[in-house]
């Protein structure tokens, strides 16, 4: 059995897309995934499953729009790969509210491009993450998923650097 780290994008954002998690826990373990819990109110899962990671992500995909109505993109990584991803950061650590990770569904095909009206924030692809580095705060960046996922024709969703390493933590734990 393998531990994942699930992440969805676009839940509970501005009153749009509501999915309590104590309804997603249930949907999940309906679908006979092991060991599931959520952080937050985001869409941050960790679950135990002996399936693929590509079975796993098409049976929350399936599962959540059966039952909410959501078609909801749905991102996974595996515990190393995870950790990968952390040991990856270019950016300085010290600050958890000025730096992001935009996880992607794939490694994109662009490395990077060009962008006005950034100010001090900068970004860096490596492999399938975007390292978001934001000084003035992340609040107001331009640096978002949809600008991601536009330039880079992948989907993305982001988490901040407290959140990515409070799911890591998790899923050791789980």
């Amino acid at each position: 059995m393998k531990t994942y780290i699930v992440i969805l994008r676009g839940i509970n954002v501005s009153g749009k897309n509501k999915l309590p998690m104590a309804d997603l826990r249930e949907l999940l373990s309906t679908l006979n995934f092991q060991n599931v819990q959520t952080y937050i109110q985001s869409g941050n899962i960790i679950l135990d499953s002996d399936e693929t990671k590509s079975n796993v992500c098409q049976k929350i995909k399936e599962g959540i729009a059966s039952k909410f109505g959501y078609d909801v993109p749905v991102l996974i990584r595996t515990i190393s790969e995870w950790e990968k991803a952390i040991a990856n950061n270019p950016y300085p650590t010290e600050n958890h509210k000025i730096l992001g990770f935009a996880f992607l569904s794939e490694i994109p095909k662009e490395k990077s491009f060009e962008i006005n009206g950034t100010e001090e924030d900068v970004y860096t692809i490596i492999e399938d993450v975007v390292y978001i580095y934001c000084p003035t705060g992340m609040a107001r960046t331009k640096l978002t998923n949809n600008l991601f996922e536009r330039k880079l024709k992948v989907t993305a969703t982001s988490r901040n650097f407290r959140t990515t390493l409070k799911l890591l933590e998790l899923a050791k734990d789980n």
